[in-house]
């Protein structure tokens, strides 16, 4: 580990001796922490004024994404980077170096993530971690007085509770990074049902992509060099390795994540709850089925069919097929196609609407992480803040927990609770392997 810096003592202190997998190649160039960017007489921002971010998770949603859009901006510097595996985390750091030339000699590299918040040269976090490791890891960040960019989803109600009221307490920037509030079909469709294009909205149909039909081999392999494979599980339970448990196919595993309810659904369950002006809130009965692997590794749903009613009256029925957004209303529907697929209507007289200045306007940014570092300037919340993810991730939970109970299930989302159903209450959070805790 390269030492000799005061921020070194600082991380040591922290840490206690706990060893930590994959080398820390080299410093950073020392950006100084700030608040505020301020523009140089040629445009250009002083290194003293950007914004310094220690990026945790360089596969490739934190590189392909976030890493390389945030290298576009010229107010925000690449510090340090974070993987427990090594050689996905040297690649992301080859990328900056030849993005900032020069003598630029690389950022600060660690396969532990508390050595990143540790750091007192660091203003915010960017967490592209499997979606186990995203609460844990924004808790301990907020908490150390950082920013926060982070994937969704969390893993369940409780930990979405407890985030969300952690970002208030201590007055975080959080950005829950999905693109859809920047997405000019997401955002036009979100402003036609806000003012009444369709009449009274009705029904929302959604239709997400189904599960690996694969079952997932588990049988136990030898762990790749260079991968901490422990870190990797972190607060999950204790499994051997497995190809298909790690990196992308995570997702099918619920110690890991929630399948396609969880990872599509979070995007567009965001744009049917900011439609029906109920992302502040959440459904009030949801009853559902889903399809399971009978053996094998995955265990999330691989097919499902939900319903989600809320007290406005409007009913959300989910369905697994080809990507699809629709809103029906008593005077006609919109609907989208496909990801980000162009919009179509009942009539042109609703394609072709014009939003008045006197309407209700939704805010549209340029994207997750312009935004994001914009809030972060400003101290404003973020367009898609850990509040609205939070509710938006709720629906994912709310409906698996809806399908393992295999019975309707009524849900209170003022207290956020089951409504006279103790077995279904206690399904809204689940334990932590030691040392990890929220």
């Amino acid at each position: 580990m390269t030492s000799g810096s005061k921020g070194s003592l600082t991380r040591r202190g922290f840490l206690r001796g706990v060893a930590v997998a994959g080398a820390a190649i080299a410093l950073p160039n020392y950006i100084p922490s700030c608040t505020r960017s301020k523009q140089s007489k040629n445009g250009t921002v002083a290194p003293s004024e950007r914004i310094a971010i220690g990026f945790i998770g360089t596969g490739k949603q934190g590189v392909g994404m976030n890493l390389q859009t945030f290298l576009g901006f010229g107010d925000s510097q690449a510090v340090a980077l974070c993987d427990v595996d090594e050689p996905r985390m040297i690649n992301a750091n080859n990328i900056v170096k030849k993005e900032y030339g020069g003598g630029f000699k690389g950022c600060f590299l660690t396969g532990d993530w508390r050595e990143i918040i540790a750091r007192d040269d660091i203003d915010a976090v960017v967490i592209s971690t499997p979606d186990h490791w995203h609460t844990p890891i924004s808790l301990a960040a907020i908490r150390a007085g950082k920013d926060v960019e982070c994937e969704k989803s969390t893993m369940t109600i409780e930990e979405g509770r407890v985030l969300s009221n952690t970002v208030k307490r201590y007055g975080t920037v959080y950005q829950t990074s999905t693109e859809d509030r920047s997405t000019d079909v997401y955002h036009r469709m979100a402003e036609l049902v806000r003012n009444g294009r369709i009449g009274k909205l009705h029904t929302i149909r959604v239709t997400l992509p189904p599960g690996p039909e694969n079952e997932g081999n588990g049988e136990p392999q030898p762990v790749p060099k260079g991968l901490d494979y422990d870190m990797w599980l972190g607060p999950a339970p204790w499994a051997p390795y497995a190809r298909d448990r790690c990196h992308y196919n995570f997702r099918w595993i619920r110690d890991y994540s929630g399948g396609q309810l969880a990872d599509w659904g979070a995007h567009l369950f965001d744009t049917a709850q900011w439609a029906n002006d109920t992302e502040h809130t959440g459904p009030i009965e949801i009853e559902g089925t889903g399809q399971y692997h009978i053996e094998g590794l995955y265990d999330t749903a691989h097919h499902y069919n939900i319903e989600y009613l809320y007290a406005n009256g409007v009913r959300m029925i989910v369905d697994t097929g080809p990507v699809n957004l629709t809103f029906q209303g008593s005077d006609g529907w919109i609907r989208c196609d496909g990801w980000q697929g162009p919009l179509k209507a009942s009539s042109p007289k609703i394609s072709n609407s014009m939003i008045e200045p006197d309407e209700i306007r939704l805010f549209k940014g340029n994207g997750p992480q312009r935004n994001f570092l914009d809030c972060v300037k400003t101290r404003k919340d973020p367009y898609f803040p850990a509040e609205i993810g939070h509710r938006c991730c709720c629906l994912a939970h709310l409906g698996d927990i809806a399908m393992d109970l295999g019975r309707k299930v009524r849900w209170n989302p003022d207290t956020e609770e089951f409504i006279n159903d103790a077995q279904a209450n206690r399904l809204r959070s689940r334990s932590m392997r030691e040392p990890w805790t929220l």
